[in-house]
């Protein structure tokens, strides 16, 4: 008789082991269906079933949107403005300067209230009405200066710098498009140091060394600051690109907007606050684009100006400003008013045929719009 076979001592371990992964994968299998069946189509597990998020919220310091709109919206504002004899017929926005009630906002915002001595109001994130007066404002730079005595206990914005932004970094634009007060957007810096000029006539137009953001900016958010992800102002949201056009706040993003540099901004609401008027840099000459030549020509020098002293001449094309080349008139005006009285440019300029190099002395004139 042929001995029984038996089996060996490891085997029962080995199988014994296998019947426990089977049914730990099976629980998990069958608790997936479970939970499917639960919160399927259905519905039957009901709202109390679904996932939930538990995570907790972002730092508040963590340099996300989210936390930079947290810390700004309390210095933004809404502006509300007198236009054509309506006393809420101009919408705009702004943002607070210090703890003694002054408010920045674009000059085009307030402009008409201001020739007419009309009403001027400050809402703040809560809802609040205050009224403000003007204390100064520039047309050339597209900039104003309210006080509110009735605005107690808003924060004022920190300022940044727009020389120290890159192309392709991250901003977010605060305001009140088309009347929606705290209203947050965000996109990148699309350029930097773009020539700008706005108005609809020559008595309020601005020349702007822009800062240039697909961030949404639409009628309204005039006035409002642009902001870095330290939650620092960097310019103030001034102007919208339209088919064909470049204007104050007439018409809907198409992710080409505008804004004055906080440097700009600081130098001007610094001349009002200090002396009650803004001014603007001139070199004493006249000038003019040239069909299809880059650089913007002389037709014009004024007898004791910079541009005679530098010995500047009617016919001279000046193609670079501090070795950054220059490609029209609008250019040259928003290269010299980048700057103030006293600085020195140094202009790269073709006469006859030939290349030089002048160095003019800015000197200044008051904006007639400040006083």
């Amino acid at each position: 008789m042929r001995p029984t076979a038996r089996t060996s001592g490891w085997v029962w371990p080995v199988v014994a082991l296998v019947a426990l992964l089977v049914g730990l994968v099976g629980g998990v299998f069958g608790g997936l269906l479970a939970g499917r069946s639960v919160t399927g189509g259905d519905g039957s597990g009901g709202v109390l079933r679904v996932e939930k998020r538990t995570a907790a919220p972002l730092p508040a310091n963590n340099r996300s949107v989210a936390s930079v709109a947290q810390k700004l919206l309390p210095s933004t504002v809404q502006i509300i403005a007198e236009y054509d004899n309506d006393p809420r017929g101009a919408t705009g926005s702004g943002f607070v300067l210090d703890r003694q009630g002054h408010v920045i906002t674009n000059n085009h915002v307030v402009a008409a209230a201001a020739k007419d001595d009309g009403n001027i109001e400050i809402v703040d994130q809560n809802g609040t009405h205050s009224k403000a007066t003007v204390v100064g404002r520039s047309s050339v730079y597209d900039v104003a200066v309210l006080k509110c005595p009735g605005c107690t206990g808003l924060t004022p914005a920190k300022l940044g710098s727009s020389t120290q932004m890159r192309v392709g970094e991250t901003v977010i634009a605060f305001g009140s498009p088309l009347g929606l007060s705290s209203t947050v957007t965000s996109g990148i810096v699309s350029a930097l140091d773009r020539p700008v000029t706005t108005g609809e006539s020559q008595d309020d137009q601005s020349y702007i060394n822009a800062v240039q953001t697909d961030a949404a900016i639409n009628p309204g958010n005039s006035g409002g600051p642009l902001v870095d992800l330290q939650g620092q102002v960097i310019g103030m949201n001034s102007a919208i690109a339209s088919m064909g056009s470049v204007t104050s706040d007439q018409s809907g993003s198409i992710g080409v907007g505008f804004a004055i540099p906080i440097e700009q901004v600081e130098i001007t609401a610094d001349q009002i606050l200090r002396t009650g008027r803004a001014e603007y840099p001139v070199i004493g000459a006249n000038v003019s684009s040239k069909e299809n030549v880059d650089g913007a020509q002389i037709t014009g020098v004024s007898s004791g100006e910079p541009a005679s002293a530098a010995g500047l001449r009617a016919g001279d094309l000046v193609t670079k400003v501090d070795g950054k080349p220059i490609t029209d008139s609008i250019g040259l005006v928003v290269a010299i008013r980048s700057h103030v009285r006293g600085d020195k440019l140094d202009l790269t300029v073709k006469r006859d045929g030939t290349t030089r190099q002048v160095t003019v002395t800015l000197s200044a004139k008051a904006d007639a719009s400040s006083g």
